[in-house]
Formats: structure tokens, sequence, C-alpha cells
């Protein structure tokens, strides 16, 4: 067995493992940096994500394309976020609610949606998968060529989503007015900017994204759709998100230790390693938890985070 875990072999699975099982909760993420910098606790990304799994398996299944496919994930996870911004910035209902309340829409209706479509059959419908694009050069590379370089397009683009994240944040107009929004509302509202419109916007952004992660699941790396195929992914892009301070390139870091756990249990499973199988499949989860104690008490959250604005309210 330990000679099993000390093979190069194993290492390199391991941390290509890691890029990829992250790859979901990275685009999540990033979307909800937006979304919590503006102001909004979005818990229905769960059920988004779900949405937006089963939106791009049925584009690429029934149009043989998986861009399609792709496009839309990210249009079934804007419009369904569109419940959470109305309820959250029109409604200004409990956002807690509001979000648990879409993940459970979410969970139900993709099932429900699924079997319509599909109906019960013995083995899952299929699609071809985003096929592996090795880097040239890099990708000859030993060791960093098969983990860093040899990865489908949609784990390109997470990465390079990073960067775009924090470009738009830092260094736009549309980032100043979402942090804006997030800390003096109505500081922000008494400069012209329109803080509901804002908030829809990164609500949707978010829930772009969280399709955009959804449809990695389902036609980047498992080929088909699934109840339940999110698996608390949702909830864990939220504590990354925390635990990053809303920083695009720490969330980057988060999603790789988060997706690392998962790769190492997929890894540990397939070896035989003698632990309960149950507390591997944890193993996730329990570092999610362990996570959000640690950094609770230290997280600086932007000043409106969670507080509906109401412009007569004074």
């Amino acid at each position: 067995m330990q000679s099993e875990l000390l093979t190069q072999g194993f290492l390199i699975s391991l941390l290509a493992g890691t890029i990829r099982t992250s790859v979901p909760i990275l685009f999540t993420a990033l979307g909800d940096i937006f979304t919590q910098r503006a102001g909004i606790l979005n818990l229905g990304l769960e059920g988004i994500m779900l949405m937006g799994a089963l939106g791009g398996f049925v584009g690429a299944y029934f149009t043989n394309s998986l861009w399609l496919g792709v496009l839309l994930a990210i249009l079934v996870g804007t419009l369904f976020s569109l419940i959470m911004a109305f309820l959250s910035v029109t409604v200004k209902a409990n956002q807690v609610i509001a979000g648990t309340a879409l993940t459970i829409l979410g969970t139900g209706l993709s099932a429900y949606l699924y079997r319509s479509i599909f109906g019960v059959q013995k083995l899952p419908p299929q699609v071809e998968a985003f096929p592996a694009l090795k880097i040239p050069i890099l990708g000859d590379l030993p060791i960093l060529g098969p983990v860093l370089f040899n990865h489908n397009i949609l784990v390109y683009l997470a990465l390079g989503l990073v960067v775009v994240t924090y470009l738009v944040l830092e260094k736009t107009t549309f980032g100043l007015s979402v942090r804006a929004v997030g800390e003096h509302p109505r500081a922000a509202d008494s400069r012209g900017i329109n803080v509901p419109l804002v908030r829809y916007l990164c609500v949707m952004i978010g829930g772009a994204f969280a399709g955009l992660g959804g449809a990695f699941l389902s036609i980047g790396f498992m080929n088909t759709f699934l109840d339940q195929m999110v698996a608390g992914r949702g909830f864990i892009a939220v504590a990354v998100v925390i635990f990053a301070r809303w920083n695009p390139y720490r969330a980057l870091g988060a999603a790789l230790l988060f997706g690392g756990a998962n790769a190492l249990q997929l890894r540990l499973q397939a070896i035989g390693m003698p632990v309960p199988h149950q507390f591997l499949l944890a193993l996730p989860y329990i570092i999610t938890i362990l996570v959000l104690l640690s950094v609770s008490k230290k997280a600086e959250f932007p000043a409106a985070y969670t507080v509906p604005y109401s412009r007569s309210e004074r």
C-alpha cells in the first residue's frame, strides 16, 4: 500500500485530478465573488449548478454541440439566479431562507425535468465530453506536463477567468461600483450608482458562473447527468469565497485545496486504502467545516453583507 502511494504515477494522477475536480468549485466561486462583494449571500448555488448541469447536458445531447450545451447552461444558470435576485433585492426576503429554497427547487426541478425528457432508463444517456488538449512542448514536460498542460478547454477557461475576475473587480468602473454597493449602498446611490441594478447583475453573473460549473460536471467531466451530482459543491463554493476573502487568486488556491481533498479520497479508494469509504467520501466536507470554523471569526465581510437596501429607509 505504501509503495503505491509513493509512486510517480500516483502523484501525477492525484495532482491532475486535483485540478480537474477543483474546476466546478472554482467556476462557481468566481461568480459568487461578484455576488458576495455586492452584499448578497446566495445559498442557492447548489440548485443553480444542478440546473446548469442539466441544461448543459440537454443542450449538448440534442444539438450534438458541446459549446451550445455550455451556452445553454450559462443561460439556464443566469435565468434561474433571477429568482434569487428578485427575492433578495426586490422582495428583500431573508437571503438564507431564499437561497435554501432555491437549492431545494433546483434539486427537485432538475430531477423532474430530466425524467420528463429522458424517462427512466437502465443506462443513462451520455455525450462525448470535451477532449483533453495537450499544450505543445509544455505538455511533454515530465510531471508538470500531464499535471498542468493536458486538460480539456474548460479547465483552461476556468484558470483564465481567475485573471479576468480580478481585473474586472479591481481595475474597472463596474468593479468599483460592485465594491461600493457591498460596502456603502447609500453612499453609492448618492453618487448615481443604481444599487438594485448592480446587485441584480452580480447575482446573475454568479448564476452564469454556477451554470458553467454545473456544465463542467455533466459534459466536461462525467459525460452524463445524475441526480445530486453537484454533491455540495455549491455550498463549498460559498465557503471558498469566504475563505479567500473575496480575492480570485485566493479562491483558486482554496478551490484546489477542496479539489485535492476530493481527488485524494478517490485515489485512496481506487488503491484500496483500508479506511472506511464513508470517511473518505466525507473528507472534502470535513475540510469545509474546519476551514469555516477557522476563518469565520477573522473574515471581514462587506459592510452591507446580507442587508437589503431601500432608498426610502433612512
